[in-house]
């Protein structure tokens, strides 16, 4: 992420992004998840993000049914990030 190589979609609801957010992600909820909401990644890979690992797979598959590339996601996801000493930031 620090190289500019990723864009990072969290898929996690408004009230858990305000609580702990990725730095540097941007949000597109997963109960309310359009692939057309997810923003031009200018050359980015897109990596899919959430809580756990769950729902960002969802993500990644309806993504890919829409016809887009974005297969990858963030496996442990913030719970993960965090262990592997990831800062997060406060607040959405």
């Amino acid at each position: 992420m620090a190289e500019g190589r990723y864009l990072l979609v969290d898929v996690r609801e408004p009230n858990e992004v305000a609580v702990e957010a990725y730095p540097d992600s941007v949000v597109v909820p997963l109960s309310t998840f359009d692939p057309a909401a997810i923003p031009d990644p200018r050359g980015k890979q897109v990596v899919f993000a959430c809580r756990s690992g769950k729902r960002s797979v969802t993500a990644s598959l309806a993504a890919q049914a829409a016809g887009l590339a974005y297969d990858k996601h963030l496996a442990g996801g913030i719970i993960g990030w965090k262990a592997a000493g990831f800062q997060t930031r406060a607040g959405g």
